[in-house]
């Protein structure tokens, strides 16, 4: 039977507030083990733990917190050899270590940008890595036709793009609308109400259409993709497809970003037609333009290059949206938090890079005199 000795702690003599430990320090033993510490004599400048029989990790916890409460720096507590194993295992998990204070100079605010800026640098070219590693399993595909997931691409045109028929239609018509209200408002003072066609047209078959549908397939599509294929790879139904021989790209995202290179600029030319439709009804019941007239106005002012201009950016916009969408969801680490972090930044990120495409495009096209 193992002797259990109670928890002792003396000043050693000859010392400045030296506190020697001995006796059985363990979870039977706590709470005589407080009261010996609270006990001791003040002030404590350090303590010697060589002399304790028996130690467990409620004994160890016992005696980091009693050395931080007291302010004491980490060597100050002396183990013997054979208990700093556990010692080593207990500070790692010890939930009231004191957390380090964050430093609000301007030293730290700079090395705090660098490292922003060096993970944006790397996820830049992770980005341009997988790109081009879709890219080249396409052109595979011209080689190899039977490597195309045909039945998953339907599946995934149906998603992305049948689905979303109702709402991108709904919302292009509803900006459509306000889009020649506000024009209508400004214009009227002109008596120009009839200008309100080529303000519409020229909105929407250039911008707004593609813009609109490529903002709500990114907080619709890409958040889909993110959270099918995160899922897929926390429950390891990836590591699975690697074990049979199979590539996750040919069977999971080149289906998705086919899909989106069909089905947006698709969607897109469904938009311009709804946020023409919508001014139209403006026109119509507001400005006092029969749709006749209106598409005559249309007819007359209109060229082709503007429409071809918004339909050109479609393809790019579902190429960054299926490609974000789909690698972040391969960087999901297992969890159900890292799932609900990758795809917020899936979706943060593809809308972001959108809408910064989509501007450096007009002006270069403004520019180019297109």
């Amino acid at each position: 039977m193992t002797n259990t000795s109670p928890p002792s702690c003396t000043m050693e003599p000859g010392t400045e507030g030296q506190l020697r430990l001995s006796g059985s320090w363990t979870l039977s033993t706590a709470l005589s083990a407080v009261n010996a510490l609270d006990g001791s004599a003040k002030p404590v400048t350090a303590i010697d733990a060589r002399g304790i029989d028996q130690l467990d990790s409620a004994g160890v916890l016992l005696l980091l917190r009693f050395v931080h409460k007291a302010g004491l720096a980490d060597d100050s507590l002396l183990f013997r050899q054979e208990h700093q194993a556990l010692v080593c295992t207990i500070e790692e998990v010890a939930d009231e270590r004191p957390r380090p204070q964050r430093d609000y100079g301007v030293a730290a605010a700079l090395e705090r940008l660098g490292r922003s800026v060096q993970a944006i640098g790397r996820n830049v070219v992770v980005m341009l890595n997988f790109l081009g590693e879709n890219l080249s399993k396409m052109a595979r595909l011209l080689r190899e036709p039977r490597r195309l997931r045909l039945t998953a691409t339907i599946n995934q045109m149906e998603q992305v793009g049948l689905d979303a028929v109702p709402l991108v239609a709904l919302l292009s018509y509803l900006v459509g609308a306000v889009i020649a209200f506000l024009g209508s408002t400004i214009l009227r003072d002109f008596g120009a109400e009839i200008y309100v066609v080529e303000l519409v047209s020229i909105a929407f078959l250039r911008e707004f259409a593609v813009l609109l549908t490529a903002i709500v397939l990114a907080g619709r599509t890409a958040s889909a993709f993110t959270a099918q294929i995160g899922a897929m790879k926390a429950r390891e139904e990836i590591d699975a497809i690697q074990t049979l021989g199979l590539d996750p790209i040919d069977l999971l995202v080149l289906p998705r970003v086919l899909a989106l290179l069909v089905m947006l600029p698709l969607l897109t030319f469904i938009a311009m037609l709804a946020g023409l439709a919508g001014g139209i009804t403006v026109g119509a019941f507001d400005l006092g333009i029969p749709p006749q007239m209106y598409l005559a106005r249309m007819h007359e002012t209109m060229e082709v290059r503007h429409f071809l201009v918004g339909l050109s950016k479609a393809p790019v916009f579902a190429l960054i949206i299926g490609l974000i969408g789909c690698l972040e969801g391969l960087k999901v680490e297992g969890t159900a938090q890292s799932v609900g972090e990758r795809t917020t930044s899936s979706v943060v990120q593809t809308i972001s890079l959108v809408i910064i495409l989509d501007a450096m495009a007009a002006l270069w096209f403004m520019h180019m005199d297109w």
